[in-house]
């Protein structure tokens, strides 16, 4: 049975830290072929005095923490991955709680030689109460608001782009390099497309399953998406033949709208082109809010999931045109 290595990247992670801990604790695998990392980027609120409470409580798995002193996510892996000892690595995030058999699984996978780094599905749950939080949670699971990212829909299991969470043995990373520092989202899109370029293969199992808490409010959730965005650009930029076509919807819509919304203070006919777009839009997304209102019987859906759609397109879109932009002008950070 190989040793793995379970890497936490983080950063003030109290409300959550405890949860995952708890559920990689409670794994089918064995704890003594376990170990968890937890790469802390200087957290200013208790998550440290979380974890230490449940190393105390806990005393049967594992539990370092190293510190990340760059503060990045990519960073906070790598310093992990220097620091582990097991000859499987498996990512893990601080506000996602794994199920019970995840990395049982995981290692099957690679033990079957499925895949060079293998991974499962998101069952995304509401980051916090109210209506807002679970409109959220059920926009970011929606093929409006995921695209075709097989593991927030419903996939069967097979080679993929991405997966989230992957798992791959650490002779991967001594293969392809670890991850990218230079870029503060999309690292594990990156690292996959090395995987691939390299004639290997990312493998979804739908048998890997974990939870993953959306953001909490619309500020959050705009943040998070904007971010995403512009780092999708700088991550498109080297590696263009892995553009997919949906990436490009968002920032066409939003290029249109703007140049639209520019245009029509003098021209009619621009007038006429941005409100058949924004009615398609609107239409779109309250058919949408409609059928999950009506399928998950919650009508506070009928508000909710179109201000998180509204807010992931327009963030999105919006990051991804800024980072081209600032990318003409030589910005690396925007």
């Amino acid at each position: 049975m190989p040793k793995v290595s379970i890497i936490i990247p983080c950063f003030n992670e109290q409300a959550t830290i405890g949860e995952t801990l708890g559920a990689i604790y409670a794994q089918t695998f064995s704890r003594a072929d376990m170990e968890v990392v937890i790469a802390d980027a200087m957290s200013t609120d208790q998550t440290r005095a979380v974890i230490a409470e449940f190393v105390k409580r806990h005393p049967g798995l594992a539990v370092r923490v190293v510190d990340n002193i760059v503060r990045f996510i990519p960073a906070g892996l790598n310093r992990a991955i220097e620091a582990a000892r097991g000859e499987v690595i498996l990512r893990m995030d601080a506000h996602a709680k794994p199920y019970p058999d995840y990395v049982e699984n995981c290692v099957r996978a690679l033990e079957q030689k499925k895949g060079d780094n293998v991974g499962g599905v998101w069952e995304i749950q509401p980051g916090g109460p109210g209506w807002l939080s679970a409109g959220i949670a059920v926009a970011a699971a929606h093929p409006l608001g995921a695209g075709d990212a097989a593991y927030r829909l419903k996939p069967e299991a097979g080679g993929v782009d991405t997966v989230p969470f992957g798992a791959y043995h650490k002779s991967l990373v001594e293969k392809i390099g670890v991850f990218d520092e230079s870029l503060l989202a999309n690292e594990d899109y990156e690292f996959n497309a090395r995987v691939r370029q390299a004639g290997g293969v990312v493998w979804l199992d739908p048998n890997i399953r974990s939870i993953y808490y959306a953001r909490p409010d619309l500020i959050g959730l705009a943040r998070q998406y904007a971010r995403y965005g512009f780092w999708k650009w700088r991550m498109l930029a080297r590696y263009p033949r892995t553009i997919r076509w949906r990436q490009w919807l968002p920032p066409l819509f939003v290029a249109g709208f703007i140049v639209l919304s520019a245009l029509s203070i003098i021209a009619p006919a621009a007038r006429l082109l941005l409100a058949a777009q924004l009615s398609i839009y609107s239409l779109a997304l309250l058919l949408v809010a409609f059928m999950q209102s009506y399928r998950k019987k919650s009508p506070d859906l009928f508000f909710s999931v179109p201000l998180a759609l509204m807010t992931m397109h327009f963030a999105w879109g919006g990051g991804f045109l800024w980072s081209m932009v600032a990318s003409l002008f030589g910005a690396k950070n925007g």
